[in-house]
């Protein structure tokens, strides 16, 4: 990932302290902050307040910043995410939500309790613990969220992809990426109408899916926070980042913990004991289609955000080119059945 995301603002301590006070008023001051990695999107400091208390601070793109399509409002969106786990899945461990502000200089913000614990990406690149543990209680939260039903598949909101049907909402979704790639220039491994005709063609698969069950679908490791538990392993503290939340099949939750691999070929991973044991889980093979075109999904979304982020062909050749290969081999699977 490059340096610095376009999507991201550029914040200074003074304007942190700035929005801090604009969000609890002369009350608590910032003792000390700085900016948390990790992400692209958004631009996220952790805050440590003058009252002992410790924060995330987690401000919107400026408004002139180019998004995709699904990224609209995102901020306010993952305010209702995180209102909405609080009320309905409070097993699921998110971070209490202090406050949203707004205001024209600097758009939208966030103010978040600081969860315990560090990501799953980080403690990977420090190794020496098992995280199995902690991907089980990840695997148990995503089925705790699972039990939320929206009003309707796909965004919660009138101006993002969304249908009366699963199979509408997706085809809006991955036609909303498709019309991204082309404003972006995208060069995809195939052409949009052929992917179009092939999400198509695996369109009846997803009739199978007849509830909007709330869905994360954004648990890659970097997102899934751990910390040792009173037996010294390894338990999940948090599941962060919710602002690319969707309602529609459980299925596609499983592909970011498992990303860039599939999810069928690991049965006994212990994301998928996890849920297992909290609900119930069926990898047959019209499952794995629709897994498959969930791959699909992600990778063609993974691939089309790039250029909003800074990412070029020269800057991540090897990210640009393994994502194309992962994409072309998704299509061609599903071209094959």
């Amino acid at each position: 990932m490059s340096a610095h995301s376009p999507t991201q603002r550029r914040l200074t301590p003074d304007e942190v302290a700035r929005l801090v006070r604009a969000s609890f008023g002369p009350g608590p001051a910032v003792a000390d902050c700085g900016p948390l990695g990790g992400g692209g999107f958004a631009a996220v400091w952790w805050v440590r307040l003058d009252d002992g208390r410790e924060a995330v601070l987690k401000v919107a793109p400026p408004p002139d910043a180019r998004l995709l399509r699904y990224e609209r409002d995102l901020c306010a969106a993952e305010a209702r995410y995180f209102r909405l786990v609080a009320a309905h899945a409070p097993r699921v461990p998110v971070p209490p939500l202090l406050h949203h502000g707004a205001d024209p200089a600097y758009g939208e913000w966030l103010v978040m309790g600081l969860l315990p614990g560090r990501s799953l990406a980080d403690l990977a690149a420090d190794g020496g613990m098992d995280d199995g543990p902690a991907r089980y209680d990840s695997g148990v939260a995503l089925a705790a969220l699972h039990t939320v039903t929206g009003a309707r598949f796909g965004y919660d909101d009138a101006h993002r992809p969304s249908g009366a049907t699963w199979r509408e909402a997706f085809g809006a979704m991955v036609d909303a990426l498709l019309a991204d790639a082309a404003d972006w220039d995208v060069r995809l491994p195939a052409a949009p109408e052929w992917i179009r005709a092939l999400v198509g063609r695996h369109a009846p698969a997803l009739d199978a899916v007849r509830r909007p069950a709330l869905l994360h679908f954004d648990g890659w490791d970097g997102n899934v926070l751990a910390a040792p538990g009173p037996d010294g392993r390894l338990r999940l503290t948090g599941l962060v980042d919710g602002e690319r939340f969707l309602y529609g099949d459980p299925l596609m939750d499983l592909v970011s913990p498992l990303l860039l691999r599939k999810v069928e070929d690991e049965p006994d991973h212990p994301v998928l004991r996890g849920y297992r044991s909290a609900a119930p889980l069926d990898l047959d093979a019209a499952a794995a289609r629709r897994l498959s075109l969930y791959r699909m999904y992600l990778y063609l979304l993974m691939v089309v955000e790039m250029p909003s982020r800074g990412m070029t062909p020269d800057s991540h050749p090897e990210r640009h080119t393994d994502l194309a290969d992962l994409l072309h081999q998704e299509l061609t699977d599903l071209a094959r059945d």
